[in-house]
């Protein structure tokens, strides 16, 4: 048993360092409540297991080419730019007072979907860590193991979710009108920033290659 929350435990750690997808469950949590900012999560989940799968079958290599992977970095620069200027444009309509601008449940899921299934890292962070985690498990606890401890990480992975999104819609309720703007502008500003890191990472590969 502890062993499996140790993999819990991993699960947590692979999803709270703070990167796009985090930004944009605040800027969604505070905008729009917890469901929206839930299923931002909910997506980036999916494409995490997806890149889980693939580790797993051994066919990740084909997404971790030189032209896939400039592709992912320039459509994901792109991507994060684009949800960071839309989500500094609407700051200024937050009113703590007034409703949710809440945007469809399925909108936020593929935001969120793209923008981990988009990041060059993410599968880099699979194929690392996951990678890592299936060789050890296989070697000490046998491959039967793999299943019940994969299950753990994506536990994990959605508890974090899950608290994320709790946090973000619940600074809504404690916080006025001029600091969730604030919070809004730097979570825009904090998507712009991957974005561009992202797009000048795409364009170096396409110069080297």
């Amino acid at each position: 048993m502890g062993v499996f929350f140790s993999y819990l435990l991993l699960g947590i750690s692979l999803a709270a360092p703070i990167g796009p997808v985090n930004a944009a469950q605040l800027d969604r949590g505070i905008k729009g409540g917890f469901f929206p900012a839930w299923f931002v999560g909910l997506g980036a989940i999916t494409a995490d297991v997806i890149y889980m799968l693939m580790v797993y079958l051994g066919v990740v290599h084909v997404v971790d080419t030189p032209f896939v992977k400039t592709f992912l970095w320039l459509f994901g620069g792109f991507i994060l730019i684009y949800t960071g200027i839309e989500s500094m444009l609407s700051a200024k309509e937050i009113k703590v007072i007034h409703e949710r601008n809440t945007e469809p449940l399925h909108k936020s899921f593929l935001t969120g979907f793209i923008m981990s299934i988009s990041n060059p890292l993410t599968i880099l962070f699979w194929l690392g860590i996951y990678g890592s985690v299936l060789a050890q498990t296989a070697s000490s606890y046998g491959y039967q193991s793999l299943i019940l401890y994969s299950c753990a990480i994506f536990i994990g992975l959605l508890t974090w979710d899950v608290s994320m999104a709790a946090v973000s819609s619940s600074f809504r309720k404690i916080l006025n009108d001029r600091i969730l703007t604030g919070i809004a502008v730097m979570s825009g500003l904090a998507l712009i920033g991957f974005g561009l890191y992202f797009g000048w990472q795409g364009i170096l590969l396409l110069i080297q290659h």
